[in-house]
């Protein structure tokens, strides 16, 4: 059997009978994709709506990361850290200059540097804060997401997430998100290491926190000697229209988390960025991965980089936003059906007005694939939309116009 050959009932079939049933996917199999849109296996044409949840910033397939990719591919792949390579000495130094930090710690994926950042963190609370051994705490903000290994799951207040998984992680705490209060409460503790926050939480439901929240957070950490880790894993690398969704409030993290549009969605490739001082605390044999920082990702990423500033996508993504939330709040103006739009740049979420257990988001996802668009719901009664960043004006508006049939549809079939 070749992939050529396969229908999307049999693909679906196959992994249903021998993957783990750990996702819930929308209905249907895609075999290419091209820019902002993507093809099934019976060729039918989709617009990607959700850029395998912001790893596609800047298309999928663009030329010239899939050239990078190749041309690295025939050359080299791995060595592994227990040899230096031709590539990592550049990447280090194109990564920090690009993000203005002095060291990088390469890892893959994002809950890796999630992760490491942690790491991190404690290490620097014992070797320069002075915390006493074994008593640092990370302080997390509720409906956070990073992920799903043991130390992501214990910081969670999804019980999807963490249920049935203990024992959990000790020394994390965690308090209300947007909530300056709550944070300098927490901040009073002398053994906190860090705090770790999205600027926005995208699977929460892209949840915008209130202007100036994130640039008091950061004094607040910076009043108490503490870490402000920014996890933009998913808002970073001009998804909401700035580098990073943190640069809209002025301020450079201590830690910094980048992963998912790293590689322009081609390889998992992750960074862990701070300045010496923290960096440092981690010696030879302390961290690491075995792909982590192979001369393949290092190529991918490098170019990744340079396409998103050589072709203004952020600053496409901060025009195109506006239009959006425009359009969607005029849709709103039409059915009783969407109650919010939200988001910033092209990181974007109606919330249905319905309660998070209906099929009201679902079904309208299935109305959207109807007709020729993939969004997915998050949290069961919102829906987040973050297309590619390469999609143009006259695009975004046969996307919207989309959306409107698909929701003024609905609302007349139910």
């Amino acid at each position: 059997m070749t992939t050529q050959s396969i229908t999307s009932e049999l693909a679906m079939e196959l992994e249903h009978k021998y993957g783990a049933h750990n996702y819930h996917p929308i209905p249907v199999v895609l075999a290419k994709g091209r820019g902002v849109k993507v093809w099934d296996v019976e060729g039918r044409e989709y617009y990607d709506f959700l850029s395998a949840y912001s790893a596609v910033n800047q298309g999928h397939c663009h030329p010239r990361i899939i050239n990078a990719l190749i041309e690295q591919a025939q050359t080299l792949t791995l060595t592994s850290r227990a040899f230096y390579n031709d590539k990592l000495g550049l990447y280090c130094k194109y990564i920090t200059e690009y993000f203005g930090y002095d060291r990088v710690l390469p890892m893959n994926t994002g809950v890796e540097g999630g992760e490491t950042a942690i790491k991190l963190a404690r290490k620097w609370a014992y070797q320069i804060k002075g915390v006493p051994r074994h008593h640092a705490k990370i302080i997390f903000a509720r409906n956070n997401f990073w992920g799903r290994t043991l130390a992501a799951i214990s910081s969670s207040t999804d019980p999807e997430s963490y249920g049935n998984y203990g024992p959990y992680m000790p020394g994390f705490e965690i308090i209300p998100y947007n909530d300056l209060e709550a944070l300098e409460i927490a901040l009073q503790d002398k053994n906190v290491a860090a705090f770790m926050v999205e600027p926005i939480q995208g699977e929460a439901g892209v949840v915008v926190p209130d202007e100036g929240y994130l640039r008091k957070a950061y004094e607040l950490c910076k009043q108490n000697n503490v870490l402000f880790i920014a996890d933009e894993v998913q808002t970073g690398i001009g998804r909401t229209g700035k580098l990073l969704a943190c640069d809209y409030e002025g301020f450079k993290p201590d830690i910094l988390i980048l992963g998912k549009a790293l590689s322009g969605g081609t390889i998992p490739v992750s960074a862990v960025l701070a300045r010496d001082e923290i960096m440092l605390t981690i010696r030879p044999g302390q961290h690491g991965s075995t792909y982590g920082g192979n001369p393949l990702a290092c190529a991918v990423a490098m170019t990744a980089l340079q396409v998103l500033k050589d072709e203004k996508m952020t600053e496409n993504a901060y025009r195109l936003g506006f239009i959006f939330r425009e359009r969607m709040n005029a849709l709103i103006q039409k059915t009783n059906l969407i109650k919010l739009v939200r988001g910033k740049g092209l990181l974007n979420a109606i919330v249905v007005n319905d309660t998070p257990d209906s099929k009201t988001a679902w079904n309208l996802c299935m109305n959207f694939k109807k007709n020729g668009l993939l969004a997915k719901p998050t949290h069961g009664n919102i829906i987040r939309f973050a297309p590619p960043l390469v999609i143009t004006e006259d695009q975004l508006h046969e996307c919207c116009d989309i959306i409107d049939k698909s929701v003024l549809e609905y609302k007349k079939d139910s």
